[in-house]
């Protein structure tokens, strides 16, 4: 039971720099274990028209006075797979972004730009024209070193091809390259997750995120899970494969800053650091979320409403919610667990006037006796331990 708490601060105002999200909902397939807000088969002018319909919806945010009051440190354009839209629609577009809206440019690291893309998507015209628009980051979507698991999951693209569009990414000068793996899929065994993960390595990207899968409701996977036709690995054996990433790329360079993300120095994800933190972004694109300053808002999920109302002159927003302090300061308290450096409890104390202790009592107190959490020079952090349950202490903090 949480302590209620007599606060006397007003609105959250401990906001700093933001980032900016990019939503493109399609997909030449669609996984079988995905959840996303994801529409496959659109034909290129139904695409085309979505991106017009983007432009508007950016320069509305960008004449905010909120979004005119802040600067932006990165952008994300996430999908679906955005590297379906053709290269020079979308190097337009986010040469529009970069225009329109103020990033910082202190550091060599900012703005930081990232895209994600699919290895069966893209070329190295696209990838020369992408770099020129201001992309300096990729978010290459491989999952699987393995085909079996590929063919598996629905993926487009074969091991072979994820090799190639490292290659290709490196000639067009990309100098910060993430690859997405993902642990724990039907028939998976720890030596083929091994084998990723030691052929990921050999590709020397400066950032891995290493994903277990999650049967996620209304998907394929969920209703095979119920036929009990899906071979999923047990608790155990996803344990194992979890320490085994921890300890091969900690032996390969790479430090885990996150519960599922590991980086080289100065290679962090500046953009989802920023979620963590509980950071103010805004996000385009039907599906997306904004969230700054206590309020929460969605876009429609549907790209055909979300236009429409976009072009009748509509706010093209689904909800939105004002959320608590108090719903704020526990949203801070379990986004920044999953960092491995924990949450800072002076930063808590600054934005929300509240302190874990004192919020928690008797919960907190019963997780760090049971070393799931640790306190150690004003942070709070889940322990080597409490990693590997962080989804059940996520559970008791909420």
């Amino acid at each position: 039971m949480h302590k209620p708490i007599e606060n006397k601060v007003g609105p959250e105002t401990f906001e700093g720099a933001a980032s900016i999200y990019i939503h493109i909902p399609f997909c030449r397939t669609k996984c079988p274990y995905c959840s996303f807000v994801s529409y496959p088969g659109k034909n290129n002018d139904f695409i085309v028209r979505y991106m017009q319909t983007l432009v508007q919806q950016a320069e509305d945010m960008a004449a905010h006075p909120w979004t005119r009051a802040r600067q932006f440190i990165s952008l994300y354009v996430g999908g679906g797979t955005p590297s379906t839209v053709d290269s020079e629609v979308m190097a337009d577009f986010i040469e529009r972004c970069l225009a329109e809206f103020d990033f910082t440019s202190t550091e060599e690291q900012y703005p930081e730009v990232t895209m994600e893309v699919n290895p069966k998507t893209v070329n190295r015209e696209m990838l020369r024209r992408l770099k020129q628009a201001g992309v300096n980051r990729l978010s290459i979507g491989v999952q699987s070193f393995s085909d079996t698991m590929l063919r598996l999951l629905g993926r487009e693209h074969t091991a072979q091809d994820c090799f190639e569009v490292v290659g290709l990414a490196r000639d067009a000068d990309f100098k910060n390259i993430s690859l997405d793996l993902m642990y724990g899929l039907p028939g998976q065994d720890l030596a083929t997750w091994k084998n990723s993960l030691q052929a990921a390595v050999g590709l020397h990207p400066e950032h891995l995120s290493v994903y277990e899968l999650t049967i996620e409701e209304g998907t394929p996977f969920a209703e095979q899970v119920s036929l009990g036709s899906l071979d999923i690995p047990g608790e155990g054996a996803v344990l194992a494969m979890y320490e085994s990433a921890r300890e091969t790329l900690s032996e390969s360079g790479y430090t885990q800053y996150e519960i599922s993300n590991y980086a080289r120095k100065g290679f962090r994800s500046i953009h989802n650091i920023n979620y963590w933190e509980n950071g103010s972004y805004i996000g385009l694109g039907c599906g997306a979320f904004s969230c700054f300053s206590g309020v929460r808002i969605q876009n429609d999920e549907d790209p055909e409403r979300f236009m429409k109302k976009l072009m009748i002159k509509q706010k093209p927003y689904k909800d939105g919610e004002f959320l608590p302090l108090e719903a704020r300061f526990r949203e801070s308290v379990v986004m920044g667990l999953r960092m491995t450096e924990g949450v800072s409890i002076a930063r808590l104390r600054r934005r929300y006037g509240i302190t874990p202790g004192r919020y928690y009592g008797k919960t907190l107190k019963d997780l760090i006796e049971q070393g799931l959490l640790e306190e150690k020079h004003n942070m709070l952090r889940l322990t080597k331990r409490g990693m590997t349950l962080a989804n059940r202490i996520m559970a008791r903090l909420v």
